[in-house]
């Protein structure tokens, strides 16, 4: 397709897209699709004083319970513990701002202020009772407060698991117009559209010469750069999301943060470097201007000697806890298909090395051979062959694939230091002489068994979003993020999606 084909096709939307975006301009106005948001935090606040009464109960009757069946606690045992634990709770948590709604829905920052909030506490009570000499019973402390904290946080992800099936299916949503360029508010409406729990239903875009009754990658266009406020004002709008671009200057963007102060709107402006977020990135005056420093990823030192450590610890862990699944798994590998227990192939890790990644086999023995036959009907993005019902796929490797046994001898990679728990998708060397420019930074980092890449789609994934991921690692790893991908890799294996 050409590039004015491409752009026909982004200008002639659906004819039941248009009517679906004229309801949602239309609908109600931003007070009343932010009212959920007022009792999801209500509810937040009762959960939380809820799991304190819980801590404080169970760490009382832990420390000062009965100690034979069916008698009462001790007289005199200090039980207005109990019930300031949950006022304590609650009002640590509001220092620590745990119940700002810029910090919940989406994001690691609610529970790390859930944990800070704990060690607040716990720092609290320790310093209070040492110098007003309280007699405080270490065992309570140490059972109800690490106890309250595991309740709320467990009680706080289901929330949010909540929230993000309910915007599956378009609720709880804000409505969201993109300001910019057409080729970046069409890459950027893509991405969002790609992650409804996000929260974000872009309505309309405001683009350069753009007037309202026109249409762009099936969204109405509502206005030009010119007449952001205003498309606002008009149409109770959510967020705005401003994209970079020559026209909206410093002053510019001022003279619009200004404006969108007179509504309920919340400004998101997207920076240049995208996919660097986090530490790296920092605010900082020079010459009596505010600049944005970007850091070096740090890929040396200390960090990187403790991601190995914990690598190699854990997968040994992981080996031993597992043994039985290993053993079973190769016994059905080797009843099931005539051929080696174990698939061996060279694959490319840090800083360009080629070495033998192991993994179950899943495909009869020949499948290499066939794979020139099957390049006609390849599913995959282009560098990748991956294809839904492969025929060489044998019946036992369909389950090992499916919950990705398969990948489990990756392992014995991990301890010989060749590969890391998480880290960007190991590629074959036929991919790599195909890899553009910013394809080739993955190799700063060892490959990993999981990443982002598995927790994102795996097999469904089109090649651009694979590239950006990879760097979206590459750029922002640290030890923290690695426990983010493994957690969710649980639920990524289970539902399965992408596997095959």
């Amino acid at each position: 397709m050409t590039q004015v084909e491409s752009d026909v096709a982004r200008v002639q939307a659906p004819r039941v897209s248009r009517f679906r975006f004229a309801d949602r301009l239309r609908g109600e106005g931003t007070v009343a699709r932010r009212r959920w948001r007022k009792n999801y935090v209500i509810r937040l606040v009762g959960f939380d004083v809820l799991a304190a009464l819980l801590g404080g109960v169970v760490g009382f009757f832990v420390r000062f319970g009965p100690t034979q069946p069916g008698a009462l606690p001790e007289v005199g045992a200090p039980g207005w513990t109990v019930l300031v634990l949950p006022a304590a709770w609650v009002a640590v948590m509001s220092l620590n701002r745990a119940y700002e709604q810029r910090f919940l829905w989406i994001g690691a920052e609610e529970f790390r202020r859930v944990a800070s909030a704990a060690i607040c506490l716990l720092a609290g009570v320790g310093t209070v009772s040492w110098a007003f000499r309280l007699d405080l019973a270490r065992g309570f402390v140490v059972v109800a407060i690490p106890l309250a904290t595991l309740v709320t946080l467990v009680t706080r992800y289901a929330h949010r698991a909540w929230l993000h099936r309910q915007r599956a299916h378009g609720r709880f949503m804000q409505t969201t117009i993109v300001v910019g360029h057409r080729n970046g508010v069409a890459a950027l409406h893509q991405q969002i559209d790609s992650e409804p729990y996000q929260g974000y239903d872009v309505i309309g875009f405001c683009v350069p010469g753009g007037a309202e009754g026109g249409w762009f990658d099936g969204v109405p266009v509502l206005g030009d750069l010119d007449q952001v406020a205003e498309v606002v004002r008009r149409h109770e709008v959510d967020t705005v999301a401003v994209l970079p671009s020559p026209e909206l200057d410093g002053a510019k963007l001022r003279r619009l943060g200004w404006e969108l102060e007179k509504t309920r709107a919340e400004l998101l402006l997207a920076p240049a470097v995208t996919e660097v977020v986090g530490p790296r990135v920092n605010i900082r005056p020079v010459c009596g201007l505010p600049l944005m420093h970007v850091e070096r990823p740090e890929m040396r030192g200390i960090r990187r000697l403790t991601k190995a450590a914990v690598d190699k610890c854990a997968a040994a862990l992981v080996i031993v806890l597992l043994l039985p699944v290993l053993a079973a798994t190769a016994a059905a590998v080797k009843a099931t298909s005539s051929g080696p227990v174990f698939y061996r192939q060279q694959r490319v890790g840090q800083d360009g090395r080629v070495f033998t990644m192991l993994k179950f086999r899943s495909m009869v023995v020949d499948a290499e051979a066939r794979l020139a036959a099957l390049q006609p009907v390849n599913e995959g993005n282009g560098v990748l062959f991956k294809m839904k019902g492969d025929p060489r796929v044998t019946r036992v490797g369909r389950v090992l694939r499916r919950y990705s046994l398969d990948e489990l001898p990756q392992l014995l990679n991990v301890l010989t230091g060749q590969m890391s728990l998480v880290g960007p998708r190991p590629p074959l060397p036929r991919e790599v002489e195909r890899y553009g420019f910013d394809m080739h930074r993955r190799f700063l980092v060892k490959p990993g068994i999981t990443g982002l890449w598995q927790i994102s789609g795996r097999s469904d994934l089109s090649w651009d979003d694979s590239v950006r991921i990879d760097v979206r690692y590459v750029e922002n790893w640290s030890l923290m993020f690695d426990f983010m991908i493994l957690w969710k890799t649980v639920g990524a294996v289970f539902r399965g999606s992408g596997a095959y």
